[in-house]
């Protein structure tokens, strides 16, 4: 290899080491028992406590009631994940297709009036939403967890500009085929936006199971628990002389892990197409 080529794998397997180290380090300690890690800290060389911690993780039942587990929890965020997210692609979609193809007045005032929300982050409209959500009856149900969350102006950014590069002369031939709205949207658009989707999924799938505050306020209910919250809910046990499990906590981070990471390389080419083709 040449020189210049040599110092960029160096730089990228440093890369590697940066994100992959931690991960490492945490799979590695969760493979040995709460008290060594309490006492040891972090641990660099794997323990003998691998599949009676991950185990007792995903099947063992706990929390207040004791019928939670840690693959109920994943199934929970799996829900959350995939619903936040082919939610927010479909009204996304919706939106800008209006936007677009639509000539209605104040189309590009209503644009900009959807864009200016990324500025009121979830955190800001938080109470309001609650207020919402609670007057409608939908607290610890899964409608209550997605629905509030599947408007997105960011999606509607994103298919707004890759509908505007889409040429004319598709629309003009669909209309000259007979073709209306609905069929040009479903025959047309949605095949060419398959890799734009496929970006938007992994971006949304992935905000939607790491979501944390949201499922805190809307579930009391331990059956909708999310795998982030059970993490959390492990570590708060400082009751008297106990000692939380870290073991578990660790294990159940690196589980948690395991389906955004499956999904990422799963679309990893169409992810990576749709975010830089510019071409229809």
């Amino acid at each position: 290899m040449r020189r210049n080529q040599i110092v960029e794998h160096i730089v990228l397997l440093f890369g590697v080491f940066l994100m992959m180290g931690p991960i490492v380090v945490a799979f590695t300690t969760s493979t040995h028992d709460a008290v060594t890690i309490h006492s040891g800290g972090m641990q660099l060389i794997p323990g003998d406590n691998l599949v009676p911690t991950y185990t007792a993780v995903l099947f063992e039942e706990g929390g207040f009631t004791k019928t939670v587990t840690g693959w109920g929890m994943l199934i929970n965020s799996t829900i959350l994940g995939l619903g936040f997210a082919i939610g927010k692609i479909i009204v996304s979609m919706l939106a800008a297709y209006a936007i677009v193809y639509f000539r209605f007045p104040l189309g590009t005032l209503a644009f900009w009036v959807i864009f200016s929300t990324l500025l009121l982050p979830l955190e800001v409209r938080i109470l309001p939403s609650y207020e919402v959500v609670q007057g409608l009856g939908l607290l610890n149900t899964y409608t209550g967890l997605i629905l509030p969350l599947i408007a997105s102006a960011t999606g509607t950014f994103f298919f707004r500009q890759f509908f505007k590069s889409v040429p004319n002369e598709l629309l003009e031939a669909a209309r000259i085929d007979g073709a209306g709205p609905l069929r040009f949207f479903w025959d047309i658009l949605v095949p060419l936006s398959r890799t734009m989707i496929a970006a938007i999924f992994i971006i949304m799938f992935v905000l939607g199971w790491n979501q944390y505050l949201w499922p805190i306020l809307m579930t009391t209910d331990e059956s909708f628990y999310t795998v982030v919250r059970g993490i959390r809910q492990i570590l708060q046990v400082w009751i008297g002389s106990n000692i939380p499990d870290y073991n578990e906590a660790l294990a159940l981070a690196i589980v948690a892990m395991l389906p955004p990471v499956a999904i990422v390389i799963f679309f990893q080419r169409m992810f990576i197409k749709g975010l830089v083709e510019s071409e229809k």
